[in-house]
């Protein structure tokens, strides 16, 4: 059977929860026999710390050229040496930096377009993924990597008559913040085009049941495949002698909440209840978080703390080692309802716990994992309460760090999961 998944890059410049899972999957489904699949890009450059086996290096529909189709008339039918110029690596990963390209401001018409899928892909470049995609034979299963480029199921469809299969998560991140009348239009796009879907899959129950309020697709063309993480760099983690030290691991921004950790980590410190406590942060950002990071860097300052605050370049490889050795405990404390959380399994399998607020599909996850602690309300206080009574109970903080691990290693391995998407991708193809 031979797969191609179509991802939306990030750059790089951030940890992209979608684009790791990603990943993961074509990590996973690599695994079982006699399927051979492959990833391209679409938008922007994957990570360079997944440039693996079957990844390919070949981005199409740069988002660039594709901004400035929408935006210049002029340049709707730029010739190809302008797209080959503008869709350069160089210049795709320097947009990928830049403030904007992780908003939905000023990018409303070009998100329906590529939801549609009639006008936003340029018909050239259409053919040139085409005929890319059937270079060595036409694949069995193309996978998109999300619902906002789900437009592209019909043209695929049409001119391949393959079959499609969908990821779904977290496209309420990006819907939710469009005006109004774009949301209600996005979601109901979406909604007449998922006839052109013949599966989704999805990793939580939470997001299932969000994506069939928002669309009122029906419930039998979901796939649940709980997500798994490569444990392989993590498993062997060995803790360092921080204690105690706190731990951030996502995207840097105001919708991940660190200004929320921030302030529960000043008030645990005004206590005095944790000396020595020290607050570790990793994950990356875009330009568009910059001024939101530079406030809160003024705010740790202001309180004295800047030596108490360890901020890490890089979030992968031996970085990301370091930093899981140095905390004792970790937390993300989203705004946005998250559909699911990687940075959860990957902070259990290292045998760190987790204090989450009890929102999203949080409850559901560390209902599996058994590695930590969700409360509520969602405050400050109560989030800087939960994380003084994990910090001053040995046993507890410990248990659920061992659970974690152990429950991540059997239940939520890279092996069951590929089982959960072979036997979707089966099920699809014998349909």
């Amino acid at each position: 059977m031979k797969i191609v998944y179509l991802i939306t890059g990030s750059g790089g410049s951030f940890y992209c929860g979608n684009c790791y899972r990603d990943m993961i999957y074509l990590r996973a489904i690599r695994k079982v026999k006699g399927i051979d699949a492959t990833a391209i890009p679409l938008y922007l450059p994957a990570d360079e710390t997944n440039t693996e086996s079957g990844l390919d290096k070949h981005v199409f529909f740069g988002a660039i050229s594709m901004y400035l189709r929408e935006k210049v008339p002029f340049l709707r039918n730029m010739p190809a040496f302008l797209d080959k110029v503008f869709d350069s690596t160089p210049l795709l990963k320097m947009a990928a930096t830049r403030a904007g390209t992780t908003r939905t401001e000023g990018l409303e018409d070009m998100t329906l377009s590529m939801i549609k899928g009639e006008n936003a892909f340029p018909e050239k470049e259409l053919q040139r993924l085409i005929k890319y995609l059937t270079k060595d034979g036409k694949p069995d299963i193309i996978h998109l990597s999300n619902a906002l480029i789900i437009g592209l199921a019909r043209q695929l469809k049409k001119r391949m008559n393959v079959k499609i299969v969908c990821s779904l998560l977290n496209e309420d991140d990006w819907l939710d913040e469009m005006v109004e009348p774009y949301q209600s239009k996005a979601w109901k796009m979406i909604s007449q085009e998922a006839a052109n879907v013949d599966a989704f899959i999805t990793p939580s129950n939470y997001y299932k049941n969000l994506f069939i309020s928002k669309t009122g697709v029906p419930d039998n063309h979901f796939h649940i495949i709980p997500l798994a993480v490569d444990a392989a760099d993590l498993t062997d983690i060995k803790p360092g002698n921080q204690y105690p030290a706190l731990g951030y691991f996502c995207r840097i921004n105001y919708q991940n909440g660190f200004d929320k950790l921030v302030d529960a980590f000043i008030e645990l410190k005004a206590g005095n209840s944790l000396p020595g406590l020290t607050l570790h942060v990793s994950g990356g950002y875009t330009g568009d978080d910059k001024p939101f990071i530079a406030e809160q860097i003024k705010k740790i300052k202001s309180h004295g703390l800047k030596g108490s605050v360890k901020l890490y370049s890089e979030f992968h490889g031996n970085s990301k080692q370091e930093f899981f050795s140095n905390i004792d405990i970790m937390s993300v404390p989203v705004r946005k309802y998250d559909g699911y959380g990687l940075y959860i399994l990957e902070a259990n399998t290292a045998g760190v716990p987790v204090v989450q607020p009890s929102t999203g599909a949080f409850p559901e996850i560390i209902g599996k994992t058994k590695g930590g602690i969700t409360y509520s309300p969602d405050t400050i206080s109560e989030l800087a309460s939960n994380l003084l009574k994990l910090f001053k109970n040995d046993k507890m903080r410990k248990q659920l760090g061992e659970s974690g691990r152990e429950n991540v290693t059997k239940e939520l391995s890279l092996n069951k999961m590929s089982t959960g998407l072979s036997e979707v991708y089966n099920d699809v193809i014998s349909k």
